[in-house]
């Protein structure tokens, strides 16, 4: 039994290759001092699932959300789904997962339209939003910085951060966390590497992202939420620290922005 307790701020459970070994998961986690994980959402559709896992098992709590790469799935009726299912169940932690994705799709007026709706919505509900944000980064932080000024900024984290420390700093400067995941014990990521050593001590988390991106030495295998050990690991390497106060500040850091047993 691990005596580190961790917090794995970002992962997907219900994903099908997890449909027949979950409860095997949720035990290595455990083992692993895994004692709490924020289950991101992608898809409205995902909401019973993801409500359901959250009730089975203590550890999980969830944001509600749509991915920019489901924009096209936003209407009318998302924004009033998703605050009747923030607001019903105290599990829910986040919206999200929000954002821009300009790497894997050109759709950027479809994205910012389900974008700014899920902002305004998690600023309403004092919530924070949990950001997906890939090739898009003066567009997310000019709408960042104009939904400021207007006070209608959410707090959040820059989840599975792969930007520069220049890009970093104009996202902390707006007040949001920064989140490390595998992808920076990859022995490539210098930028990445480089901002994990600037971020200040309260203001970065640490993720899995499962079943994607399982960090070093478990490469291409699916990723799991006791692997967020190994990214702490890491990040205690390149800040020159050691694992247990990893553990400590990237966890207190999650209890203050998901404040979850509140």
């Amino acid at each position: 039994m691990s005596d580190i307790e961790l917090i794995d701020s970002h992962c997907h459970l219900i994903f099908e290759n997890f449909e027949k070994d979950l409860d095997d998961v949720v035990l290595r986690l455990r083992s692993r001092g895994v004692k709490k994980l924020v289950h991101a959402c992608c898809e409205l559709e995902e909401i019973p699932k993801l409500k359901k896992i959250s009730h089975e098992f203590s550890e999980i709590y969830y944001s509600v959300g749509l991915h920019p790469l489901e924009a096209n799935k936003w209407d009318p009726s998302s924004k009033s789904l998703l605050r009747r299912s923030a607001q019903e169940d105290r599990r829910v932690v986040a919206i999200g997962e929000l954002g821009l994705d300009f790497f894997k799709s050109k759709n950027k007026t479809q994205q910012i339209d389900a974008l700014i709706p899920q902002m305004e919505l998690a600023s309403e509900l004092e919530l924070p939003v949990i950001i997906h944000c890939r090739d898009a980064a003066n567009e997310m932080i000019e709408i960042c910085d104009d939904l400021s000024k207007k006070g209608k900024c959410p707090k959040g984290v820059l989840h599975c951060w792969t930007g520069t420390p220049k890009e970093m700093m104009e996202f902390l400067d707006l007040g949001f966390y920064i989140s490390f995941s595998g992808i920076v014990t990859f022995p490539k990521a210098q930028e990445i590497h480089e901002c994990a050593k600037l971020v200040p001590s309260d203001k970065y988390l640490i993720e899995t992202d499962s079943p994607f991106l399982a960090p070093v030495p478990h490469r291409g295998k699916r990723n799991e939420p006791s692997f967020v050990e190994n990214v702490a690991n890491f990040m205690a390497q390149l800040r020159s620290t050691e694992l247990i106060t990893i553990a400590k500040e990237s966890s207190k850091n999650a209890e203050d922005l998901f404040k979850f047993d509140l």
